[in-house]
């Protein structure tokens, strides 16, 4: 549209000088009446004007009719000049580092990028940007890395449990939920069950009689005892002892039993008593760190995270992450920043310095962008650029020139026919 208008303009300049030209060679054979000589020295006048207009536009661009004239095509001659006046003028006057902070301090940056930013990331495309970082940080994560890591810690961690607290614990836990008893009826079960086998009291009487037949006894004690070993064989002397143990066990089992209280006082005892013994806590520290030590975790940490990352990926990419969790957290951190005045204040101040830090540092680039944007023009295009600018108002000089010269060329004729 410029470039269009820029013509039209030249066009009328070199149509208004050509009017100039033709009216004076018109009106050369027709000067004997004093109107002809009056109009005859308008156009004269017009077309010096004209001319000399034309001669003064054409030298702030080029050469007039490719002449090098003395101080013509004044762009390209100090072209380095020009250059350096605009980028001083923009610099310190235009776009100075104090005009742009005090612009940018009216602005209050906060109030208008939060609704901006709640407004656009519910809409699909933010979304599915949002959604495709995810998945992007979450591919990125090598769990192969993180396995190693996580095995050194978990194992610093589990040598660091105390031994003493955690067996304490566990004692304390068995004897609250009576495990204690349920351990010792358990044992007493079993043994009831190796009682009431009938080998068992084959066994228990030939356990008895070799023990009787290793006593050596003196006088009438080695007598009687022969006696008794007369009167009793294996199989009466298994089922006395077998009916003795299982009268015992009975008692034993009975909750109200003296036996079986004292012998439960003394398991508890033994159990509290297990942390107090050195030489056993030493053997379970050491056995501890050993299992530790040998203890291959990375492999199965390096699964269960890979498990867990596809999984992960897996509920981004349907979506229902960004609805049910993303989305609404990233809505209620807004929320919260636009409620709290104070955050958004320092947030707002926070802004503020970095934006004028930013101008502080690079103020300077702005003069140097646009000269090095300007150096990249030749000469020719930096003069056509110029003329389809500002070509307009230098051809209505031209237009000016003509018609105004036209006019006091017809005041000058008047006066020297009147003269």
């Amino acid at each position: 549209m410029k470039n269009k208008k820029s013509t039209q303009s030249k066009h009328l300049a070199s149509t208004s000088l050509a009017i100039m030209g033709s009216g004076f060679i018109a009106t050369i054979p027709f000067q004997e009446t004093t109107w002809s000589a009056i109009l005859h020295g308008g156009f004269e006048a017009g077309l010096v004007g004209g001319l000399a207009d034309w001669f003064a536009v054409t030298a702030l661009f080029r050469h007039p009719m490719g002449l090098p004239i003395p101080h013509t095509a004044l762009l390209p001659k100090n072209r380095k000049k020009i250059v350096s006046a605009l980028v001083n003028t923009l610099e310190n006057d235009w776009l100075s580092k104090e005009s742009i902070q005090h612009k940018l301090q009216n602005v209050r940056v906060m109030e208008k990028v939060m609704p901006v930013i709640r407004k656009e990331v519910s809409t699909e495309p933010v979304k599915r940007e949002i959604n495709t970082l995810l998945i992007q940080i979450i591919h990125s994560i090598d769990v192969t890395k993180i396995a190693p890591l996580i095995e050194k810690e978990l194992k610093k961690a589990l040598r660091s449990i105390d031994t003493e607290r955690v067996i304490e614990m566990a004692v304390e836990g068995l004897i609250r939920y009576q495990y204690d008893e349920k351990a010792l009826d358990y044992l007493l079960d079993r043994i009831e069950q190796w009682l009431n086998k009938n080998e068992t009291s084959r066994q228990l009487g030939r356990t008895a009689l070799r023990a009787i037949e290793g006593l050596e006894l003196d006088g009438f004690m080695q007598f009687a005892l022969k006696s008794f070993q007369q009167m009793l064989n294996e199989e009466k002397l298994g089922s006395l002892l077998q009916n003795l143990l299982r009268n015992a066990l009975m008692n034993v089992k009975r909750s109200e039993d003296m036996n079986r209280q004292a012998l439960l006082l003394k398991v508890k005892e033994e159990m509290r008593g297990i942390t107090e013994r050195k030489e056993w806590m030493d053997v379970i520290e050491t056995r501890k760190k050993a299992a530790i030590d040998d203890w291959e975790l990375s492999g199965k940490i390096e699964e269960i995270l890979t498990s867990i990352q596809q999984r992960t990926s897996a509920f981004v990419e349907s979506g229902e992450c960004m609805e049910s969790y993303i989305l609404p957290f990233i809505n209620r951190a807004i929320e919260s920043v636009q409620n709290d005045t104070d955050k958004m204040n320092r947030m707002e101040a926070w802004i503020q310095h970095q934006i004028g830090m930013l101008v502080e540092e690079n103020h300077s680039k702005i003069g140097k962008l646009v000269e090095e944007n300007l150096n990249k023009l030749d000469n020719e295009t930096l003069v056509n650029m110029m003329e389809n600018h500002i070509g307009k108002d230098l051809q209505w000089i031209r237009v000016n020139g003509a018609v105004c010269g036209f006019f006091i060329g017809l005041v000058l004729a008047g006066v020297q026919a009147l003269v």
